[in-house]
């Protein structure tokens, strides 16, 4: 299975109470944090949530 690098450029200050749970989910809490996460189907549902705090590139 591939591997997909999801690194958090925006802040999530003024995000919602679900957006911020959903970056803490993949790890994420603050700008500049990179996380390695399995692509499957969960993940990127996960992505398209927050893609735009996100940058997400293969691994």
């Amino acid at each position: 299975m591939t591997q997909v690098k999801i690194k958090l450029v925006k802040s999530l200050i003024g995000s919602k109470k679900d957006q911020i749970a959903t970056a803490q989910a993949l790890g994420l809490k603050k700008i500049g944090d990179v996380t390695v996460q399995p692509n499957n189907p969960q993940t990127q549902g996960k992505v398209k949530k927050i893609s735009h705090l996100l940058e997400v590139t293969e691994a």
